[in-house]
């Protein structure tokens, strides 16, 4: 039997990155407060919102169909935008982007309360650089955002990886947010919101971020 070369390696390329920073705990949670109170209010005063959602089978609330300037709507919102202006510029930089003297605009923003048993299936996010995600209340049990390996249409006969394999293999790979927990990725990668099993909504903001030149 013949053993590989002692040099023999593995290059990792095209690597697939999800970036995490927690503001829960920070001088911004006062900010999380806020949007909290923001959110729940929008939730029980939205009759357009809540209309839409219904339509759409959205179990729970949302404004992605009825608020079209979150940043107008509210001044929490405004502060939540100049949080993430920062992020989005240290996250271009640690991808390594080159802007090419562009800037990365806030394109849209809304609020999600998935109600007990609401989830959303599988989606990417036409038109944007970068999208993301702020935990405002997560009950234990309400789920994972959940993302997938985006070459799934091409790997023909690839076997599935080990139960135990590292996440960096895996084709599909939970994360489990808390609250105060900010997630950015690029648009282009597919995601899906587990059921909430809790007993409570969970109340989250999502956004999306395009490149303007």
């Amino acid at each position: 039997m013949r053993e590989l070369p002692a040099a023999a390696t593995l290059t990792p390329l095209f690597v697939t990155e999800v970036y995490r920073t927690e503001l829960g705990g920070t001088g911004l949670d006062s900010l999380i407060v806020q949007l909290d109170k923001v959110c729940e209010k929008m939730a029980s005063q939205d009759a357009e919102g809540k209309g839409w959602a219904d339509r759409q089978g959205y179990i729970g609330y949302t404004s992605y169909g009825s608020i079209d300037d979150l940043v107008a709507f509210d001044p929490a919102f405004a502060d939540l935008k100049s949080v993430l202006n920062v992020q989005m510029l240290a996250v271009a930089k640690m991808l390594e982007m080159d802007l090419r003297g562009g800037t990365l605009e806030l394109t849209n923003m809304w609020v999600n309360r998935l109600a007990p048993g609401g989830a959303h299936t599988g989606h990417i996010h036409p038109h944007s650089v970068f999208s993301g995600t702020l935990y405002i209340n997560v009950p234990n049990g309400s789920g994972a955002l959940q993302f997938e390996d985006p070459r799934l249409g091409f790997m023909m006969h690839a076997p599935m990886r080990t139960a135990n394999a590292r996440p960096h293999r895996q084709i599909s790979v939970p994360i489990a947010p808390q609250r105060g927990t900010l997630l950015i990725w690029e648009s282009w990668l597919r995601h899906e919101v587990a059921t909430n099993r809790a007993a409570t909504h969970r109340t989250s903001i999502s956004f999306n971020y395009d490149l303007k030149t």
